[in-house]
């Protein structure tokens, strides 16, 4: 989320945040999430690529703001290896409250042109459709009253912000068995948050699947584990000199994972019985289109992995396709011990807690999920296809 002045019309951009196009078109990233350095203007062409910040390598996310170009054709063209996704950029003319694909057709190589119809004020462009700390908010307000939820304080983060944990379901101290949710360890990865709120809506929800979940469950989820990257729009993943999803050895870094490694082996008291941490993979090809979990290089874990799959395969009844064979088994493409050098992540932790069942990552698709599009809706109908299945296996002997 950065902004800078620009005096020059059709210049080089002096600090690279913010562009201006001949007739006081802006180009920015000054909102919660924006990340965008606009490299040059050339008539109606924006050259610009995603602020990589502290990232090691190259990465893909980027969140912009058009303003001032009602009626124009704009074409953006990024410099450098192409960071627009399969069913091209997401788009919102709602001020960032609602967002569509604008489509495949629309992407040409590294671009994309857009027709800004004539009323157009302020059109944001992202890789996917964005999640920040005021998505989050909502749905909190949406369920205020619920007697259910619990909204208490991780940690306060580098940056002073509040990371929040959420307590869900059967807050009575004792319950039958604990599960730990977590999300956003690299910030970019948004699709994942609206997962997370659909199995916690599930849960919430006045069903069969819900009432069981809020009578045996309760639920821990800290849905922003990188507060501050969500916040300020960065990559997140590949952060130097470790992200959040290497710090789960030695001694923590990041605020939010020392508290949570803190934490959860106190509030399990022995009932932790599963844990997902909820992921988005990279932007397209194999591994990367479809919802698989991450297979644990501990036998014992991978065996109620498949089984788990199994049951969530079974009682799916959303949009977005999910096939046990999907999931990526140790020793397989990335999933090697190699990956893992730079440090422990989450699932692998999580996996060697005392009680645990099962734990595994969950990798989500950004835009295409064996050919099905993923959106918020369709995403947050995955989060109760999970719970679904959370019953299910919690129920099995």
């Amino acid at each position: 989320m950065r902004s800078c002045a620009i005096t020059a019309i059709n210049a080089t951009v002096l600090c690279g945040f913010v562009g201006t196009l001949a007739g006081a078109v802006t180009v920015d990233a000054d909102y919660p999430g924006g990340n965008v350095i606009v490299a040059r203007i050339e008539a109606d062409t924006v050259h610009l690529r995603p602020d990589l910040r502290d990232t090691k390598g190259w990465w893909f996310y980027w969140n912009f703001r058009v303003r001032g170009a009602a009626g124009r054709t704009v074409t953006f063209r990024f410099t450098g290896r192409s960071p627009i996704g399969v069913r091209g950029p997401a788009v919102s003319d709602a001020d960032g409250t609602t967002w569509t694909w604008l489509g495949a057709k629309a992407v040409k190589g590294a671009a994309f042109r857009y027709s800004f119809g004539p009323g157009a004020k302020a059109v944001r462009f992202c890789f996917a459709v964005p999640y920040q700390d005021a998505d989050l908010r909502r749905f909190l307000k949406r369920h205020a009253d619920n007697r259910h939820l619990a909204v208490r304080e991780l940690c306060t983060s580098r940056k002073g912000r509040t990371v929040r944990r959420l307590h869900v379901g059967n807050l009575s101290g004792k319950p039958p068995c604990r599960v730990l949710l977590t999300c956003r360890h690299h910030a970019c990865e948004m699709m994942a948050s609206f997962v997370l709120e659909g199995l916690l809506e599930a849960a919430l929800a006045d069903t069969p699947d819900g009432r069981w979940l809020r009578q045996n469950v309760e639920v821990m989820a800290v849905p922003l584990m990188d507060k501050d990257g969500v916040e300020d729009g960065d990559q997140g993943k590949n952060r130097k000199p470790r992200d959040h999803n290497r710090d789960y050895v030695g001694k923590s870094i990041y605020p939010s994972v020392k508290a949570l490694r803190d934490l959860a082996p106190k509030w399990s008291a022995g009932r932790l019985k599963v844990a997902f941490d909820l992921h988005c993979p990279y932007i397209r090809g194999r591994h990367n289109e479809v919802i698989y979990m991450v297979g644990s290089p501990d036998k014992r874990i991978w065996a109620e992995q498949c089984a788990f799959a199994k049951v969530l395969e079974s009682v799916r009844t959303g949009p977005l396709p999910y096939k046990a064979s999907d999931n990526l088994p140790f020793g397989k493409a990335w999933n090697t011990g190699a990956n893992f050098k730079a440090g422990k992540s989450c699932g692998r932790w999580a996996g060697q807690l005392e009680g645990i069942r099962l734990a595994s990552t969950f990798e989500v698709p950004y835009a295409n999920a064996s050919g099905k599009p993923v959106t918020a809706d369709s995403a947050r109908a995955f989060g109760a296809d999970l719970a679904r299945a959370l019953r299910r296996y919690l129920q099995a002997p």
